[in-house]
């Protein structure tokens, strides 16, 4: 009868330490999140501001005022697409103005309009007291130069 060793074999001791890795790379990634967020929470200001009554939701839902004024190819001046002269739009843009001056001026003029007439609409609406000026494009003009611009754009 053969009874094995009474001693263990001499393999591998079981691990007594702990792996810090993980720990350590959770503990420096949330002191990178507290580093960077510390600030934004210190910055704020504890306010008690004024109370102040707030509009109608109707005049809330009102929206400034907007005029068109087209110059086509010819020359011609258009208001809200009635042909008008220029001492004629002149008189409405300083009504639109008496109006409400907030009234937005909706510039839509010809690719062939000299830069000149447009620059004298705009100095036109803003002696007559209204500052918002917006310009109306085409999408698909625009769209049509972007695909020219990029086929002719030098390489």
């Amino acid at each position: 009868m053969s009874f094995g060793r009474l001693e263990k074999a001499s393999g591998n001791p079981p691990m007594s330490d702990i792996n810090v890795t993980p720990l350590v790379d959770v503990m420096l990634v949330l002191l990178v999140i507290f580093i960077i967020t510390a600030p934004l929470m210190a910055s704020r200001l504890k306010l008690d501001l004024p109370k102040a009554p707030t509009p109608d939701a109707s005049a809330s839902a009102q929206q400034p005022d907007a005029v068109t004024l087209a110059i086509d190819a010819s020359g011609q001046w258009h208001w809200q697409d009635e042909a008008v002269t220029e001492d004629e739009a002149r008189r409405r843009l300083q009504q639109a103005a008496a109006r409400n001056a907030d009234t937005e001026v909706q510039v839509r003029a010809d690719t062939t309009v000299p830069y000149g007439q447009i620059v004298r609409l705009i100095a036109m609406a803003q002696q007559a007291g209204l500052a918002r000026v917006g310009f109306v494009t085409d999408a698909a003009t625009a769209r049509e130069l972007q695909l020219e611009g990029a086929a002719t754009a030098p390489r």
